[in-house]
């Protein structure tokens, strides 16, 4: 297995993309810290993946500089070392740049840009210590591509290219290395939320969205799926050394060609 004994937190972890990634994480012989805003739905998962033996779940608000250092804290304090973190939390929100609320786009970028730096100061202080670990930000094709309908979220999916790279920059000397994986449109409940969102907006059907804008540019029209990503995510923190630091890896069926 190749996590045996390797300890990994993964943010937003107690549903879609994370919780996966989680599993993918135990069933390769990790132990797992399922951080979520959802206290009840982290515990569920890490119940499901086997108990504190194997994960357990942190309450953890990645926005709000005490949860997650409490939270960073508690994941260290029970296992006793971090190994892996992987940045995934993240919301949606969609509607034209020119009638696009303020607040709610300082909420997406909250979550996407502070929540990662937040939980990589947390980690790397750890990850220091040791002289190894491995950052894993959750991207997306948006971190390359634009949309409309989608400002804060492509600028934060950008941002965390940037990110990754400064990480990776600052983490080699300590053995840190930090990558960026970019995936297509998964159909979580995240997307499926955009789904009639964008339908009014473009005044188009949902089957027309699926189909003429989330899935046009792939090569098969089909979907990502999470255990796609969770594949990629693991690919990037099981390589050992810096000669894979600093990059971004593209999971889309073809939709974004590098």
């Amino acid at each position: 297995m190749r996590f045996a004994g390797k300890v990994a937190v993964v943010t937003g972890a107690a549903s879609g993309i994370g919780k996966e990634i989680a599993t993918a994480f135990v069933r390769e012989g990790a132990r797992v810290v399922i951080a979520d805003l959802n206290q009840q739905g982290a515990d569920a998962v890490a119940h499901e993946l086997g108990g504190s033996a194997h994960a357990i779940g942190v309450a953890m608000d990645v926005t709000n500089e005490a949860q997650v250092e409490v939270g960073m804290s508690r994941a260290i304090g029970h296992y006793g070392r971090l190994d892996v973190l992987v940045s995934n939390a993240g919301i949606q929100t969609v509607a034209p740049l020119e009638d696009f609320d303020f607040a709610k786009w300082k909420t997406l970028l909250a979550i996407h840009l502070d929540g990662a730096f937040l939980t990589t100061r947390a980690a790397l202080r750890q990850m220091y210590k040791q002289k190894s670990g491995s950052v894993v930000y959750m991207g997306s094709v948006h971190s390359k591509e634009a949309s409309v309908l989608k400002a804060p979220y492509v600028t934060a999916k950008h941002g965390l290219i940037g990110l990754a790279k400064v990480v990776a920059k600052e983490g080699a000397a300590h053995g840190v290395r930090a990558n960026v994986v970019c995936p297509g449109f998964v159909r979580t409940p995240l997307v499926d939320k955009q789904i009639p969102e964008q339908a009014k907006e473009l005044g188009i059907t949902e089957e027309e969205v699926i189909k003429k804008v989330m899935l046009r540019e792939t090569v098969d029209g089909e979907f990502t799926t999470v255990a796609d990503v969770a594949a990629a995510v693991l690919f990037f923190a099981g390589f050992e050394s810096n000669a894979l630091t600093g990059q971004s890896l593209v999971v889309s069926h073809g939709w974004f060609m590098q």
